[in-house]
């Protein structure tokens, strides 16, 4: 017998995204859509000097795949860097199209493994972390530059 796509585990984190509210302080910002699915997650992130997530606020408009893959990246990502966050995102990548057995903390989305258009927004908030996060670092840089100018 087939396993419910839907399973009570997946509405559950679905269920679990925190309201958006903007970081007020947020040292990143980034949007990222779905052209397969049209998911769309905005993450605002907060890092420290080296780089980590020390905060992450999520806008999350997705399928309960993408809700749920966005619940299990908040737990993932503080004290994560960029280059963390991409190792992740291989990861799931790999487990996702069979490549990987080992599916981290992913493990929940289990039933849409099977099932290649849901995998774009279970990547996506993946995505667009990593974009804030990127962007975050970039601004750290630029500010270091100018007081080194300085």
């Amino acid at each position: 017998m087939n396993q419910p796509l839907y399973t009570p585990d997946i509405l559950r984190l679905a269920a679990s995204v925190p309201p958006f509210e903007p970081l007020p302080d947020a040292t990143g910002s980034a949007e990222k859509r779905s052209t397969t699915c049209g998911s769309t997650i905005r993450a605002d992130v907060r890092t420290d000097a080296d780089g980590r997530v020390t905060a992450l606020a999520q806008k999350v408009i997705a399928c309960a795949f993408g809700q749920a893959s966005a619940a299990l990246t908040q737990q993932a990502a503080p004290g994560r860097t960029a280059a963390d966050l991409q190792a992740l995102r291989a990861s799931l990548h790999a487990w996702l199209t069979g490549a990987a057995e080992n599916p981290g903390p992913f493990a929940p989305l289990a039933p849409a493994r099977d099932k290649s258009a849901r995998h774009s927004a279970m990547l996506l908030p993946l995505d667009a972390i990593i974009a804030a996060v990127e962007q975050a670092t970039h601004r750290v840089s630029l500010d270091y530059a100018r007081d080194e100018r300085s």
